[in-house]
Parts: C-alpha cells; structure tokens; sequence
C-alpha cells in the first residue's frame, strides 16, 4: 500500500484536500487497498483551513511517504523552518513530492524545485519566477512531472495531478473509472492550459452563450456567421454586433480559439492523426490548423503531440 500524506498549515486552501478522494475512489473502484492517505501539519492536531472548516492532522514524523503533496493557500504561504526541514529530508526517501496550486512556494523555499520546471496558479506564476529564478516556470500548464517533483495549477487542477498520479501507478483504466465516479470526463493533460475559451470569453445574454455551445459541439462545421446568427435568432448583422460587444472578440476570432482548445486537447489525450484533428475540429487540412497553432502557441502541432 502507497501511504500519501496531504501537508497543510494554518489557512491552507480547503479544496487542496479534494485531491485525496481520487486516491481514496482508487481504492473502493478496484476493492484493494492501494492508498492510504494521511493529513499532516507541523504539529498535528486541528488546523483551520481559509474556509470556516478545520481539519485533523497528524504532527510530521518519521513514518515512510510514498508521496508528499503540500497544499496551497489563497496567497503563496511562507514556509515555517519545520516544514522546509521536513521536505528536504523526506527528499531522499521520497518517490514524489508534489504541490498543489501556491504550494509550489514551499517547495521553492525549500531548493526542491531548483533547476525544475514547474507551475502555479496563474495569478501567481510571475512571482514564482521573480522570486526564484533558478526555477523554470511553466506558466500555463494543467501540472508539471519533473522527475519526483510534480507541481499543479490552482484550485481544481490539484485533482487533475492525483488523477495522473493513480493513471502511473495503476494504468489508464483504473485512473479513467476514478474519474467516471469523480464525474470528470477524464483527467486533463499536463500540458493543457489553464484557461478555458468558454471562461474568457464571458458572454453575458444566453443568446451569446447558446451560440458558444453550439459551436463547441458543431466545430466540424463552417460555423460561418450566417449559421451562428440563425442559432441565435438575429440577423449576421445584428449577431456580430452583439457578439463582439459582449466578447470583445469577432465571431471568427472566438471559433479560431475553440478550435484551437479542441484540437489541442485531442492531440494531447488522442492518438488521431494529425489531419483527422484538422477534420473534426474544422481547420479543413492539417496546414490551416498548422499556422493557426503557429499564431496561437508559437510551435505546430506535431511538437505539442510530442511534449505531451
């Protein structure tokens, strides 16, 4: 049995813990006992979270860890002597230590990420870099594996790091199943982005969003702006006025960018080729969706398949 030990300290990010029922869902899916997770803190006993809740947890002792994950807070916590002597010295006998969301700032104070690359919370990732420049920051991941060290974004992005966590020590079918029962639709990549399309845009009237949903779920069509302005029930001219004011973007531009996620995650979570993703997510051929990713990512298709 793996023992996983949760790290928080006083005002720690409640949905840091979310992460633990992964392991947990591990264990009643497959009927074995395969985790065994613990809470830790400095000094054992109740430990208020930033939310009105306190948690039981166990003082740091010498007990074996087969993975160490330090939750994070609402701003990047500062590390007490105690905790960054406890990491360094688990480092040795370790086989991961992770961090969820800020709690990458205490691995950083504590030299574990050093020459690694590694993410935050995006709000965040610049202060990491300034404040540890031997750090590679990865601004925009979902997490990073660097070796034993993994790293996830903020918030939620801490259950797509457990997820990957039981995918590598039980397969992709045991990690599928605990996402079924988690109700995710499975973990995200790695390398996917922290941003969701849908969320930046913001569309304020539900004719907006009615519109976004339908080209999300009809990206292998034209989605030209006749078609979008006859879902919405408004002329092409009406639509793309009311479209940009409530965006800020052209209807073309926002169908380009969720072309662009949808193409990104199949390359990343499919084994299509190349020019079937440019077909079913509207590029056409695989040198439209080429440029595009040039535009948008800076590098083609074929070097984010191969990073992921």
């Amino acid at each position: 049995m793996r023992r996983i030990g949760f790290i928080v300290y006083p005002e720690f990010q409640f949905i840091g813990l979310a992460a633990a029922t992964a392991f947990e869902v591990a264990n009643l899916g497959t009927g074995k006992p395969l985790y065994d997770v613990v809470t830790l803190s400095e000094k054992g006993g109740r430990t208020a979270a930033s939310a009105t809740v306190a948690v039981d947890s166990e003082a740091f002792d010498n007990r074996h860890f087969d993975t160490l994950l330090v939750c994070g807070g609402m701003e990047a916590p500062d590390a007490t002597a105690g905790m960054i002597a406890f990491l360094r010295r688990r480092l040795r006998n370790t086989r991961r230590i992770a961090s969820i969301c800020t709690g990458a700032f205490v691995l950083a104070k504590a030299g574990l990420l050093d020459g690694r690359r590694a993410t935050t919370h995006w709000l965040v990732t610049r202060e990491l870099q300034s404040r540890y420049p031997a750090i590679k920051v990865e601004e925009d991941q979902i997490f990073v594996a660097d070796g034993p060290i993994w790293t996830s974004a903020g918030m939620s992005a801490g259950i797509d790091l457990a997820l990957a966590m039981v995918e590598a020590d039980c397969g992709a079918d045991v990690a599928r199943s605990v996402a079924r029962k988690l109700v995710l639709y499975h973990r995200r990549a790695g390398g996917q982005s922290q941003h969701s399309e849908l969320l930046e845009l913001q569309p304020k009237s539900d004719r907006v969003q009615t519109v976004l949903a339908y080209a999300k779920r009809n990206l292998k069509n034209g989605l030209s702006v006749p078609e979008l302005a006859e879902v919405a029930r408004l002329s092409p001219r009406q639509f793309s006025r009311a479209f940009h004011a409530e965006t800020g973007q052209s209807p073309a531009k926002a169908i380009e960018h969720l072309r662009l996620e949808a193409a990104r995650y199949m390359l990343e979570q499919s084994a299509l080729p190349i020019d079937a993703i440019a077909q079913e997510t509207g590029f056409a051929d695989r040198e439209r969706m080429r440029r595009a990713f040039l535009r948008a990512y800076g590098q083609p298709p074929q070097s984010i398949r191969r990073s992921s």
